[in-house]
């Protein structure tokens, strides 16, 4: 079984990357060129589409997402937990207009930069020290009023199935400072797609759009309310593939997240017995 799907693995990444290469070079050109274009986009949900397609062909990884329905018409903010690439292709065609937070090291990739420029993506210089919030939230309110929505993952980072979650303080400063709701996103793809694993694992992968958290909420009242949201029916994602059955190994640490989860015993409690 990790044989087949170590070969099953790479030809997804073969494809993932002969395609994501010249793709985000016609993308960046384009860019610096026409600045955004229906071209652009339709290229964009190409990609997107054509790699969900591969990773279910090729990887047996298929793609659930729900929820659509609660992202408001107008400006808001989409806060999202993160484990994999595949959450850029589940998040993405919802927000219609996407504007993602992305680290500066990422926009000076030559080409990459261009396309993410072109659509509408913010840059956080943490060099800035205390400057890069500001210089974030003009860039952001910036994006609201050419009518994007802004996309944030939280923690920064991705992080592995019930690893403990560290929420910075760029989402509060982002709910503070743009006076938009904000809609959790859940998922559970590092199941399938792991952080540091080269192995994808069948399974279905889910995303679920949760009710929108209203604006003007007191920032620790914010603060709890998206972490309970997000955590809470992400660990329930979890526990609903684990218990119909995963096609993957599961170390011992892991596992016992998982059975402590099923007894109803929250992860943070389960970390601290094992720690």
């Amino acid at each position: 079984m990790p044989i087949v799907q170590a070969i099953r693995s790479l030809l997804f990444y073969a494809f993932y990357y002969l395609q994501t290469v010249p793709l985000a070079i016609i993308v960046g050109v384009s860019a610096v060129v026409r600045g955004r274009t229906r071209f652009g986009w339709a290229l964009a949900l190409y990609w997107i589409h054509s790699n969900l397609a591969a990773l279910r062909l090729l990887a047996g990884i298929r793609t659930e997402v729900t929820g659509e329905e609660n992202i408001p018409d107008g400006p808001c903010i989409i806060a999202s937990k993160h484990m994999s690439d595949w959450d850029i292709f589940a998040i993405l065609p919802g927000a219609r207009r996407p504007a993602f937070i992305a680290k500066k090291e990422l926009m000076d990739i030559p080409f990459f930069g261009q396309a993410a420029r072109a659509f509408d993506t913010i840059r956080i210089d943490r060099s800035r020290g205390g400057e890069a919030i500001p210089l974030m939230l003009d860039d952001a309110r910036a994006a609201l009023a050419r009518g994007a929505r802004i996309i944030i993952f939280p923690e920064g980072t991705r992080k592995a199935p019930l690893d403990p979650h560290d929420y910075r303080v760029g989402v509060v400063r982002l709910y503070e400072g743009l006076n938009v709701p904000v809609v959790p996103v859940a998922l559970n793809s590092g199941l399938f797609w792991g952080r540091n694993s080269p192995l994808l694992w069948p399974g279905t992968a889910r995303a679920r759009f949760l009710p929108a958290i209203p604006p003007g909420l007191p920032a620790e009242a914010f603060r709890a309310r998206l972490i309970a949201a997000i955590e809470g029916e992400t660990n329930r994602l979890i526990l609903a593939a684990y218990d119909d059955g995963l096609r993957r190994p599961i170390d011992p640490r892991l596992r016992q997240r998982l059975e402590a989860l099923k007894q109803g015993t929250p992860p943070e409690a389960a970390r601290t017995t094992t720690s």
